[in-house]
């Protein structure tokens, strides 16, 4: 693994951590019950599995998870030092690929 490489997945994981405080911490808590009860994946295991963590979200809050999804994704863009500009068709996923991508992976 490059130090590139973990640099944006413990950016990811922060970022993962942070944007479900909106929630509040028994609200984070429970998505990440559900990751490893549902899924069999912690938190860490985020960044290898964000298909997987986008399913727990969306299996739990419907269409709301996207607002969660959102501010994950600001915040990702944040700590990577990238610009955030809203695209009319990105998802959770696509908006993480193009974030690799920036940043060298």
């Amino acid at each position: 693994m490059n130090r590139e490489k973990s640099l944006v997945e413990r950016a990811l994981i922060e970022a993962v951590d942070e944007g479900l405080l909106m929630l509040g911490e028994s609200g984070r808590e429970v998505v990440y019950f559900r990751l490893r009860f549902s899924y069999a994946i912690g938190k860490e295991d985020v960044p290898s599995h964000p298909e997987i963590f986008d399913e727990c979200l969306r299996s739990i809050f419907g269409s709301g998870a996207k607002a969660i999804e959102k501010a994950i994704i600001k915040n990702l863009y944040k700590k990577l030092g990238l610009k955030f500009v809203e695209k009319e068709n990105f998802d959770f996923l696509e908006y993480l690929n193009y974030a690799k991508r920036q940043s060298g992976n």
